[in-house]
């Protein structure tokens, strides 16, 4: 009796909308439902206007324990935009490319700072995993080995500032293990091949289905977002060896981040992506689960 919510940004208007047609209702200043919660897959803030909002509509309902809340690599990026280095300047440089990102959420808080810090405090309780027996819910890829190198790491699956620390080395195995698991798989490119992400950055590194054997697929099949430009033959035999891929037999596994477009759909009876690019004139998309074994489109509910 779960309803898994995929990515926010800020926009706590379709938020509410969402809620409303799930059968939330507000009650004491959260929302509730009689029957069931609402699990939130992490990326909160960033991008969207009601940034603020959308934290005191998530903060509530997991203080009320009518929701769960992931992280996201949003907020992780604003937590180490935030640490300071010891020698000075920040985990997360404050350069022209991250201040634009974190933009929206720091003028939210302009005059608010003490909220603010409230909030990246409240971050850390963040959990970066959510596993049951029958199901996993994480922000963008659940691989074995890196969740069993957070489990072994992190403080009953969240952060704290000395693993925040940890993991803004980029030789750690922490490092890699959030970089995965918050952000997704990568695949180089080709010598010479390159293409031009939604923000305008050329790219030679693509964001790949984790749960595809890519022993079947080209560069161009195992995108996650579609470029035209991308080559559409085989792998090279160096890469097919260095990923392994999430099994059909596998639990269910819900999660966001990949900035989807169109009607949503399930790429396989057990694999669900809910980030359909809210801030960017999406959908806010949820699904409904109760106790089936198989995922069904129908239970995909959006605004």
């Amino acid at each position: 009796m779960i309803d898994f919510i995929g990515d926010i940004h800020g926009h706590a208007d379709e938020l509410e909308a969402l809620l409303k047609k799930l059968g939330y209702e507000k009650r004491n200043g959260t929302y509730a439902h009689p029957e069931r919660k609402v699990l939130f897959v992490g990326d909160y803030i960033d991008r969207g206007q009601q940034i603020r909002e959308t934290l005191q509509i998530v903060r509530s309902m997991v203080e009320s324990e009518n929701a769960i809340a992931l992280m996201g690599n949003h907020e992780y990026n604003a937590l180490c935009f935030h640490f300071q280095e010891k020698e000075g300047g920040h985990l997360r440089k404050h350069d022209i490319k991250n201040i634009i990102q974190h933009y929206e959420t720091l003028k939210n808080f302009q005059n608010k700072q003490k909220e603010y810090e409230s909030y990246l405090e409240w971050f850390k309780t963040l959990p970066l995993y959510f596993e049951t027996d029958n199901f996993r819910a994480v922000h963008a890829c659940w691989e074995d080995r890196h969740i069993q190198n957070l489990k072994s790491k992190l403080d009953n699956g969240r952060l704290t500032d000395a693993l925040i620390y940890e993991s803004a080395n980029k030789e750690s195995e922490l490092h890699n293990a959030i970089e995965i698991t918050l952000k997704g798989k990568e695949l180089e490119l080709p010598e010479g091949e390159t293409f031009e992400d939604k923000d305008g950055a050329i790219r030679t590194h693509i964001r790949i289905k984790w749960w595809e054997d890519p022993s079947k697929m080209t560069y161009k099949s195992i995108s996650i977002e579609k470029h035209p430009s991308l080559p559409e033959y085989p792998i090279e035999a160096r890469e097919k060896t260095a990923s392994d891929f999430y099994q059909k037999g596998d639990k269910k596994v819900f999660f966001g981040h990949y900035w989807l477009k169109g009607n949503p759909f399930l790429y396989q009876e057990n694999i669900c992506c809910l980030d359909y690019s809210v801030a960017d004139g999406g959908k806010l998309v949820a699904y409904r689960l109760n106790d089936e074994d198989a995922l069904d489109p129908k239970k995909l509910v959006y605004v």
